[in-house]
Formats: C-alpha cells, structure tokens, sequence
C-alpha cells in the first residue's frame, strides 16, 4: 500500500480537479527535480506559480516566483519539494489558505502533518510524483480546457 493510503481513483482526481498549483521549492536550476516536474505541470495545462523566498521575483519557466504560499493563492493544489521534517508547516500553511489538496513529492511524508490535512478534509498524497503517476494511471496528455 502506498506510503499515502490513497487510491488511484483519488490520486486521479487530485491531479485532474487542480488547475491553480503552487511548487514549494520550486527552483530556477535545470538539474533540479523541481524544476523539471514544474515544466511538466505547465505542459499539462496548470497555471503553476513558483513559490520559493530565495527565488523571490526571479521566474521558473517563464512564471514569476514568489515567496510564500500566501502570495500565490488561491490555490487547487500546493506540491511540495522540502524535507519531510519541514513539511509541517507548509501543510499548516495550505489549510489556513484553504487549498483543496497537498502533494508532497517523492521521498517525502510527514503522517503528522498529513492527519492535520486529512482532518481538515483536504487529501494529502505523500511520497509519489506526478510525472511518474500521470502515465501510470493513464490520464490524456492535456488537462482538458
């Protein structure tokens, strides 16, 4: 079972309702997953905005970068690149702003911070990327309009 307890049916619907998404821990490098999975949600059709304070009015892919996730609201999904150790509060974060789901990417879960998210009815899906599961669950190549 996964790491994050969802089915694939949910994790389908994550990635198919989202069309705001916010990348925490975006970055500008082109050696880093953040950057390429960030040029994948674009691909799809998101309106992705980069959310990293180091970054703060540089763009990723085009996109103006912004410091908090407050900034980049209101937002569909907030996919996460941090530690799972620092998870806690960007997921705290994500339900003060009233995102509709959180994504945390692969290698990273924090069950603390996911049963605050669940309890505050937004699914979390933990340790799973979606340039990996968009293929694997089939989903069509764009996000239709």
């Amino acid at each position: 079972m996964p790491t994050d307890g969802l089915t694939d049916d949910q994790v389908r619907e994550v990635l198919l309702k989202a069309r705001r998404i916010a990348v925490v821990g975006a970055s500008d490098k082109p050696n880093r997953p953040s950057h390429g999975v960030f040029r994948f949600l674009l691909d799809r059709g998101y309106s992705a905005i980069p959310v990293n304070p180091a970054l703060d009015g540089r763009t990723v892919h085009g996109m103006a970068s912004v410091p908090s996730l407050e900034e980049a609201g209101p937002l569909d999904l907030v996919d996460v690149f941090r530690r799972s150790e620092d998870v806690g509060p960007v997921v705290d974060e994500a339900i003060r702003l009233k995102a509709k789901a959180i994504w945390l990417q692969l290698g990273i879960w924090n069950h603390e911070a996911a049963g605050r998210a669940r309890a505050a009815g937004i699914p979390i899906v933990m340790d799973r990327c979606p340039v990996i599961e968009w293929p694997r669950l089939g989903l069509p190549p764009r996000i239709p309009a």
